[in-house]
């Protein structure tokens, strides 16, 4: 059975599973369903059309599925879609999307989301990712598999951040943050690879020496960012783990930190 504390407003509409722990003060809204095992705190706001999967961990004082902050934003019926064992800590934002885009902003799986983080509008987060306090998206930004931002980074809106990469903290993204990348500075730049992210996941010494080496092509040896681009496609067929790399580079529409 759920534990849902008399104090919390739940609209009767609202759809939840078993196991459900919902703590004091917290309020869920019409449209809102929240899947088996998850808890949610104590002073949460659950509104919009907002699904939550399972075994989610939403701390205090969250603001789930509210309005998109977009002046464009004329009450449309858009979502927000969150997978399943995520831990989202205390003071974050997550705002619907907009018809301007998909019309749904989505958070994957297994993700670890820190206080004070805001994802905005039409924003599309992976599975596995780390968001350190403070990270702030603007709206239609895309994070990648395994992506880690550090704290305070800050994300233009349309940016694109690859899968493995990372930030340091304070780190200012106006453009692209292409695959396995690190990055740090305001505006952004490219630093090295993720080498030590890429061994805990299992990356064989190989596969991240051929990381590096494209890495260099893309940024330290001088080459056209179209030969660049070029030379780690060519590697590809050598050395697999590069498809997301060059699929991300043939993709990228603000262009990539250089």
């Amino acid at each position: 059975m759920s534990l849902i504390h008399p104090t919390a407003i739940i609209h009767p509409a609202a759809r939840i599973g078993s196991a459900v722990v919902i703590g004091p003060y917290t309020v869920i809204g019409e449209h809102v369903a929240i899947g088996n095992g998850t808890t949610i705190g104590p002073h949460v706001v659950v509104t919009g059309h907002t699904s939550i999967g399972e075994q989610n961990r939403i701390f205090q004082f969250c603001s789930i599925g509210e309005e998109p902050q977009d002046k464009k934003y004329a009450g449309e019926p858009t979502r927000l879609e969150i997978g399943d064992r995520n831990t989202i800590r205390e003071f974050c934002t997550f705002n619907c999307g907009t018809s301007q885009d998909v019309g749904v902003t989505r958070v994957g799986s297994d993700n670890w989301i820190m206080a004070y983080v805001h994802i905005a509008h039409d924003c599309q987060i992976g599975n596995n990712t780390i968001f350190a306090n403070n990270a702030q998206l603007a709206g239609h930004v895309h994070v990648d598999d395994w992506a880690i931002l550090g704290g305070f980074t800050v994300v233009h809106q349309f940016v694109r951040i690859g899968a493995h990469s990372m930030t340091a903290m304070g780190t200012i993204l106006l453009q692209d943050l292409p695959p396995f990348v690190t990055a740090a500075g305001n505006p952004a730049e490219p630093r090295t690879i993720n080498a030590e992210g890429l061994k805990r996941r299992g990356f064989s010494a190989d596969s991240v020496s051929a990381i590096k080496r494209a890495f260099k092509n893309l940024y330290k040896n001088g080459l056209p960012l179209e030969d660049a681009r070029n030379s780690i496609a060519e590697a590809c067929s050598a050395v697999p783990e590069l498809r997301p790399m060059s699929d991300f580079l043939s993709q990228t529409g603000r262009g990539i930190i250089r």
